[in-house]
């Protein structure tokens, strides 16, 4: 059940996609719609997020190891941001990622697995694989869970 309170609902489980970008005080943030980042499905547990090749490339033609680090970055931030509502907010802390395969065209998807949910962190696996679904790269990032900004 999701009923909203005076400044909005009590949880953001159950929200859809569009209703949780809604309550965003910037919507997806200007780098993700610059790189053209689409949300797909969310939960604490889970969240799928794709992301155009062309566009977030390198000199040579290959996707970008930093736009693999930011899509990895937006499904972490996304599912631990949907664990600490409604009194804290996600911020990343550390990442990294070990870049396996290059991509050239097509889409990328991310799928972002929590592997720990705490009160005061985070951490997610995310998995990022062509249309293929051949492994891209391995992302992991951690979360501090902070108050939410008055």
């Amino acid at each position: 059940m999701n009923d909203s309170g005076p400044t909005g609902p009590h949880t953001l489980d159950g929200l859809s996609v569009h209703q949780y970008i809604a309550l965003l005080p910037h919507g997806m943030g200007a780098l993700n719609e610059k790189m053209n980042v689409e949300i797909v499905e969310i939960s604490a547990q889970r969240v799928v997020a794709t992301m155009p090749v062309e566009g977030n490339t390198q000199p040579y033609g290959l996707l970008h190891g930093g736009a693999s680090v930011v899509l990895a970055e937006t499904v972490g931030t996304v599912g631990a941001s949907i664990h600490a509502y409604p009194d804290n907010v996600a911020v990343g802390v550390d990442i990294n990622a070990t870049h396996h395969r290059s991509a050239t065209t097509g889409t990328v998807t991310a799928v972002g697995t929590a592997v720990h949910l705490g009160r005061t962190s985070a951490a997610y696996e995310v998995v990022l694989t062509d249309e293929r679904g051949k492994r891209v790269c391995t992302s992991r990032i951690t979360l501090a869970l902070m108050p939410a900004p008055s």
